[in-house]
């Protein structure tokens, strides 16, 4: 097999060698033999063996040319294995997974560097899944699972909290890895959703209602608002109290629906969703 150098700091490199770990990891993606599985970051294929032990097929993503080489050599006699030399956010995953609706999971270490972009790539294409497990920097995990009226609680718990129910499945220590991360990681599941979880009106309005509100979290969310222009100056306290929330709180204190809430009302006005 071709010789693999090592891990390289610039790609976020930490390679999962701890085998219970992966067990873990295998048993919360709940797999049965007619899955087909995506695996994003496969590294140098530790996970990639067991999920190919565990599906219909599987389709491996990696940016590494090195070791996607290394992997296309270690799968060429499995017809059930897809190598794909690439990087994930460029990838047109809706033609290369067939389009095909719920058919797919997706089982992934993620590259912690860029795992929130990633998140939101498998958030516009979350028609194609029925479950995810990734294990994500722990920091970033607390996020998406976090509760309003605390640090963590912010865009991303939102915006994925949306469309699908999170779940956090268990931590994993930097030993597990090699070579060792900085910091804790933690393995999470998501299942889409067929509708949003609530009713938001127009959803690109939301999506500005949420970033607007955390733009400037020491600030009231009023002056969020006011900031990100999503109504007219004179018609945003209405719009609050008509939703009976209080402009003087601030974005994190907000739940999902309030913010929905708030969403509904905007999406009403002539301007709402331009860009």
């Amino acid at each position: 097999m071709t010789a693999l150098r090592r891990p390289l700091k610039s790609l976020g490199q930490n390679f999962l060698v701890d085998a219970n770990i992966i067990a873990k990891i295998i048993r919360a993606a709940k797999l049965n033999p007619e899955d087909s599985i995506l695996e994003i970051g496969p590294g140098r294929g530790a996970l990639s063996d067991l999920l190919a032990q565990h599906a219909r097929r599987l389709t491996l993503v990696e940016f590494d040319h090195a070791l996607a080489a290394a992997l296309k050599e270690r799968y060429a006699a499995h017809d059930m294995v897809t190598v794909i030399d690439g990087d994930i956010l460029a990838l047109d995953l809706a033609e290369v997974l067939g389009n095909e609706p719920a058919v797919w999971k997706v089982v992934a270490n993620l590259p912690y560097n860029i795992s929130t972009p990633i998140l939101f790539r498998l958030l516009e294409l979350r028609g194609l899944f029925s479950r995810l497990v990734l294990m994500l920097q722990r920091e970033v995990g607390e996020r998406l699972v976090a509760s309003p009226d605390c640090s963590d609680y912010g865009v991303t718990t939102l915006l994925l909290g949306l469309w699908f129910d999170i779940r956090r499945e268990f931590i994993v220590q930097p030993t597990c890895f090699h070579p060792r991360p900085k910091v804790e990681s933690a393995v999470l599941s998501f299942v889409p959703l067929l509708r949003p979880r609530v009713e938001v009106g127009n959803e690109t309005v939301f999506r500005k209602v949420v970033k607007g509100a955390f733009a400037m979290r020491r600030k009231t969310l009023a002056n969020c608002l006011k900031a990100a222009e999503l109504a007219p100056a004179d018609e945003l306290g209405g719009i609050l109290e008509q939703c009976g929330i209080d402009g003087k709180r601030r974005g994190e204190t907000l739940s999902m629906e309030e913010f929905a809430s708030l969403s509904r009302e905007l999406s009403k006005l002539p301007s709402a969703g331009e860009a």
